[in-house]
This record gives structure tokens, C-alpha cells and sequence, in this order.
């Protein structure tokens, strides 16, 4: 049974919010409890990023909290709310969603550097802002906070070892990724491990630690693990769908990843198919014109690697709401089965 008592709590102690910064995918807007929540989040994130140096501040507050989905922590709390007896207060399980939130945005601020990105979701990017140096600083920063938030919730809590595990397997993930850059031999199996750990294991760590503190037994604690894994995963997928589909509203230029080297699922299915045709694209990535993106795009798609990527994503998408069904009945319940197959059915 849902516990109302943790979903009625925002109705006492809703933080005040500005309109001007919250843009959350509309799925959170339809379903008002879980939005609130998400606002509690963003206020608290803002508060707790504040330092002395402004620019860096406001730099950093406004990355926070704009135009993020807010997957994880909405993850989190949907699990919470599915226990009788949560583990924690509802402050503490607002530090741990937002924990869950600035570990994600501390990657995305590296991953920029790294890219040497200059927007993302339409806007500036922080080391378009301010340099590589200060950004990194930034993103080392974020990091610090997430750390505070779970020495606040978890000092001596077995989840305190699970957060550290996790940041290793992400690391793993995108160290992976990077060993991949450019290699024409890539495998799905590569692809699929290293999505695996810079993707969906934050995602499933969202799942888990939403179950563990709502006070729901480890046989559904497990069972949160394994959905939060097959979300992240065909979250992932569908997002490189979204690279690829360049008649779709996509805030990511045509084939950034492709660009820079990540040769992504549906990119390989496609190779796998029509080697000869794809392979030669694979060799230049880096100097192709954008008419002959636009070729490679249509290709990819001709060759059947969306149809093939989307199938694929597909599949984890059942498995993780064949394992939703078998969570304790509620509103949650609804509403995770229904986030999981919205994430295949998004153009943000």
C-alpha cells in the first residue's frame, strides 16, 4: 500500500518557487505531488550552491535548475512514496533527491569540458561561461555539495558505500566511452557497457535509494535496482536515437556525438547491416561537411539502425515495467509505468 502521509507532505512544507526558472519535462506537470516536490529540490539546490565568488555562484544556480528533466530525483521520489514507513524525514529525502540531482550535473559539467561543448539544452555552457579552468572548479564544486548532502542523510548508513560504488561504476563508464572514441570496431556489447555505467547506474542508483529509505523490503528494493537499470538504459538508447533523428525538435545539433567520436547503438546496427556503406562515414567523423552528416543520418535510418535502436529500447522498456507491476500497488505505481513508456515518447 502507498503511503499517503510521504505524497501529502508538500501541501504543509512547499518551498516558495520561482516561475521563472522551473522548466521540468511536462509529464512532471501532469501529475502535481511529484512537480512539487521537484521545486522543493531546485530550492534547495540553489540555496545550498551559493559561495562567495558571484559569478561562479549564479553561474553554477542557474545551470542547476534549468531545463533538466529531473529524471533522478523524480525516480527517487516515486519509490519513497511507494513504502509505508519511510526511513527518513521528508528534509532528509529532499537532501538525498537533490544529491541524486548534483551528482548528475557535476558529470554534465566535466562532460563539457571534456567535449569542449559551447551549449547545452540552448544555453551556454559553463566553460563556454567561465573557461575550462573555472568550470572545472565548478563541477568540483557541485561535487562538494553532493558529499555534504550525504554525510547529512547517510553518515554510517550502508547507502553511504552504495553512493561511492556508483560514482565508481559511472566513472567506469565514461572512462569506457572515451576508450571507445573512434574505433570503427566498436562492439553493441561495448556501447552497451558503457551506457550502463555512465547512464543508467545513477538512474538505477535513484530507484534503489527511493526504495531503501521508503522503507520497502529488500526483495523490492532489488526489484527498484533492476527497473532504474532498464530505464536508464533505454533512456540512453532514445537519446541517441534523438541524435541521429534530425527531423525531430532536438536541442543537440545534428550528430554531436557522432562528431566527436561516440559511435552510438544506432549508428553500430546500422554498421552491422551496411559496413560498406557505413564504415568510410566512421573513418572521417571528425571532418565530415554537414551535407554529408545529413547523408549518414539518412543511411543510419535506411540501414535500420533507428527502427533496430528503438526496438531495443523498447525491450528494456517492457522489462523495466514488467518488474513496475510487480511493486506494492498505489498512485506511484501508475505513474512510474507510465514515466518509463513516456521516456520513449519525448522530442526534449
Amino acid at each position: 500500500m502507498q503511503n499517503p502521509k510521504f505524497l501529502n507532505l508538500y501541501a504543509s512544507e512547499r518551498a516558495p518557487f520561482t516561475s521563472c526558472w522551473r522548466i521540468m519535462i511536462p509529464f512532471w506537470k501532469e501529475h502535481r505531488e511529484i512537480e512539487l516536490l521537484l521545486e522543493q529540490v531546485q530550492v534547495l539546490m540553489r540555496s545550498r550552491l551559493k559561495i562567495e565568488n558571484n559569478e561562479i555562484s549564479e553561474a553554477v544556480t542557474d545551470f542547476s535548475t534549468r531545463g533538466g528533466k529531473m529524471v533522478r530525483p523524480a525516480l527517487f521520489f516515486l519509490f519513497a512514496g511507494l513504502g509505508e514507513k519511510p526511513k527518513k524525514s521528508h528534509e532528509d529525502l529532499v537532501k538525498i533527491a537533490s544529491a541524486l540531482e548534483l551528482l548528475h550535473l557535476a558529470t554534465l559539467i566535466h562532460d563539457d569540458i571534456i567535449d569542449d561543448s559551447a551549449t547545452r539544452r540552448s544555453f551556454p555552457t559553463l566553460q563556454n561561461l567561465l573557461g575550462k579552468d573555472r568550470a572545472v572548479y565548478a563541477g568540483d564544486f557541485v561535487y562538494t555539495v553532493y558529499f555534504e548532502l550525504l554525510t547529512e542523510t547517510m553518515n554510517g548508513s550502508q547507502l553511504l558505500n552504495q553512493n561511492a560504488k556508483s560514482m565508481k561504476k559511472i566513472l567506469i563508464g565514461e572512462l569506457a566511452q572515451r576508450n571507445q572514441l573512434y574505433k570503427i570496431d566498436v562492439s553493441i556489447h561495448d556501447y552497451l557497457s558503457a551506457i550502463s555505467g555512465k547512464t543508467a547506474e545513477l538512474i538505477s542508483l535513484s530507484c534503489y535509494q527511493g526504495a531503501y529509505f521508503g522503507g520497502l523490503d529488500l526483495e523490492n528494493q532489488k526489484l527498484a535496482h533492476h527497473i532504474g537499470q532498464e530505464i536508464g538504459l533505454a533512456f540512453q538508447i532514445y537519446d541517441d536515437v534523438l541524435n541521429f533523428s534530425v527531423d525531430l525538435k532536438n536541442e543537440k545539433p545534428v550528430l554531436t556525438d557522432f562528431q566527436q567520436g561516440i559511435f552510438t547503438l544506432p549508428l553500430l546496427l546500422a554498421r552491422n547491416e551496411a559496413p560498406d556503406e557505413i564504415t568510410p562515414f566512421m573513418k572521417q567523423a571528425n571532418c565530415l561537411n554537414l551535407d554529408e552528416l545529413y547523408r549518414l543520418a539518412k543511411l543510419v535510418k535506411s540501414n535500420g539502425g533507428i527502427t533496430e535502436a528503438l526496438e531495443m529500447a523498447q525491450k528494456s522498456t517492457s522489462k523495466a515495467l514488467a518488474g513496475i507491476e510487480k511493486l506494492p500497488d498505489g498512485k506511484n505505481k501508475k505513474i512510474l509505468a507510465m514515466a518509463a513508456e513516456k521516456l520513449l515518447n519525448r522530442d526534449y
